[in-house]
């Protein structure tokens, strides 16, 4: 199904050359020290730590400062193996089950595994005459607490949110789905950074070719560093060039889950709370997690008000812009001499007016949202209501175009994914300008091009405007309205087809059952 969309993946590229770090460990114990020191040369937080293990067999453990847990190292890991007596402690395997009180133990062979797990804060412990290491499960760091999402403002629902600590994340994950069929696949990227990447996806429900491009995709990326989600998010896309975006981002872990339920893959980032969901559709950017926990009689309302105020933010300045400069006949004449009255003393047209006005209010909505909190909200309001007053006092602008951008703002808040905002916020000046040069003409024009790019526009090999280009009618009921839940049987047809049905027949329901 998804196959004949896909891209054809690119060859990786080539291997780099042999270094100390890709080579094996060796049954020399000062050997491997001497590599690991001269690795982490210049390194003052990496700590060695030599000891006698039975008073008579060298060992070494390895850790970062402030990354692993020093005082469950010093119980769990040197007490005992200090303290062993001669011979109770000679091979591996006797270290192993009878000395050390680690939860999580994993044997490594190469230097490159050592390094790997040193830096993300689990000690490695060398031992004389053993060509293996121990890597302890002791990593601690500093997290942030579980908080209501801050970029996603919570109605309805669960108000804890992912934090920068993959653990917590994946955790957050687990307690929604808590299946067996949900796989989290963990991989490496970045050249220095490393960061860790998670491919998380319930086995049955996502396509195994959707799985196989996003672990493919994720692969191809060779740079030197990932630090956000939106690193991944411009490397994976179908087309980059698309003001649209093609993944969508969140902070909430039952946004996640439910669009693991319907057969969608999410990828998470260590280090960041956001997380990326593949393959989406510009429906799924204009619906929002409480329209499923709100009755469906007040979640289809609000979702067709979204859909109108969606086209006003998108259209409303480049209309206006047309009507004043070529289509004065389409304005009621009272309402035509009231706008004459108050545009006779501006010295521009209605284009340059309109774009000076609207690269104000976004300059505004802009230093609201880099400002703190407490200024920002303040600075956004009481500049724009300032501002606009002052524009209409000293002659730029006109009070109904302050009117219309004032609308034009506040319904581009409705959108409830700020990168779908952002789009209409970027495609609303070529609007108006074709709309100053053509009028209604070039706002036509404007709207078949917008629509025949989103026609090509993919996500991941999904038409973008499915389910209604191409048309699928069973998914149709959860994006013209949404239905209720017990309409709701099937799972959406490009990612849920692996397994069709989501709930049993029969679930609408029945006060006369309750007399049975």
């Amino acid at each position: 199904m998804f196959r004949k969309w896909f891209r054809k993946a690119k060859p990786l590229s080539q291997k780099q050359p042999s270094t100390p770090q890709q080579d094996p460990l060796s049954t020399d114990f000062h050997e491997n020290l001497q590599v690991l020191r001269s690795i982490y040369n210049n390194c003052a937080d990496v700590i060695f730590r030599p000891f006698l293990i039975g008073g008579n067999k060298k060992a070494a453990i390895v850790y970062i400062e402030g990354l692993s847990n020093i005082e469950e190292i010093d119980r769990s890991v040197l007490g005992p193996l200090m303290d062993a007596a001669a011979g109770e402690a000679d091979t591996l395997r006797a270290i192993i089950e009878n000395k050390i009180t680690v939860p999580e133990i994993k044997e490594v062979k190469t230097f490159a595994d050592c390094i790997g797990h040193i830096s993300i804060g689990n000690p490695v412990l060398l031992i004389e005459q053993e060509d293996r290491a121990l890597s302890l499960g002791l990593a601690k760091w500093e997290k942030r607490s579980l908080e209501e999402p801050t970029a996603e403002s919570v109605l309805r629902g669960p108000r804890e949110g992912f934090t920068e600590s993959m653990g917590v994340n994946t955790s957050l994950l687990r307690r929604k789905i808590r299946s067996p069929r949900l796989k989290i696949l963990s991989m490496k990227v970045g050249r220095y950074t490393q960061t860790e990447v998670v491919i998380a996806y319930i086995e049955g429900l996502a396509d195994t070719s959707l799985i196989d491009e996003v672990r493919n995709r994720l692969q191809r990326i060779d740079m030197d560093g990932v630090l956000e989600s939106g690193y991944v998010e411009e490397m994976i896309e179908d087309n980059p060039f698309s003001p649209f975006p093609q993944v969508i981002n969140t902070e909430r872990p039952d946004v996640v889950a439910a669009n693991l339920l319907e057969g969608r893959v999410a990828i998470l980032l260590d280090g960041t709370p956001f997380a990326l969901i593949v393959p989406t559709t510009l429906y799924s950017l204009l619906q929002a997690a409480e329209d499923y926990y709100q009755r469906f009689m007040i979640g289809t309302a609000i979702r067709w008000l979204r859909y109108f105020f969606f086209v006003i933010s998108l259209l409303l300045p480049s209309l206006y812009v047309a009507v004043i400069t070529f289509h004065q006949e389409m304005v009621p004449t009272t309402l035509l001499i009231s706008m004459a009255r108050s545009r006779e003393e501006i010295p521009f047209p209605a284009l340059v007016e309109a774009l000076f006005m609207e690269i104000t209010f976004e300059t505004l909505r802009e230093a609201g949202v880099r400002l703190p909190k407490q200024v920002g909200a303040a600075v956004s309001i009481v500049g724009s209501l300032i501002i606009g007053q002052a524009a209409v006092s000293a002659g730029v602008a006109s009070s109904p175009l302050v009117m219309v951008v004032a609308i034009t703002g506040i319904a581009s808040f409705s959108v409830p994914r700020y990168s779908a905002g952002i789009a209409l916020r970027l495609l609303r000046f070529p609007m108006m300008l074709l709309a100053g040069s053509l009028g209604l003409l070039g706002v036509m024009l404007g709207i078949i091009a917008i629509i025949v790019h989103l026609c090509t526009l993919r996500s991941f090999g999904v038409p973008y405007l499915t389910p209604l280009a191409p048309i699928k009618g069973r998914d149709v009921k959860d994006v013209l309205f949404r239905a209720p839940w017990w309409m709701l049987n099937t799972r959406p047809r490009l990612t849920g087809e692996e397994n069709k049905y989501r709930q049993a027949p029969g679930q609408k329901p029945d006060p006369a059952r309750g007399t049975e």
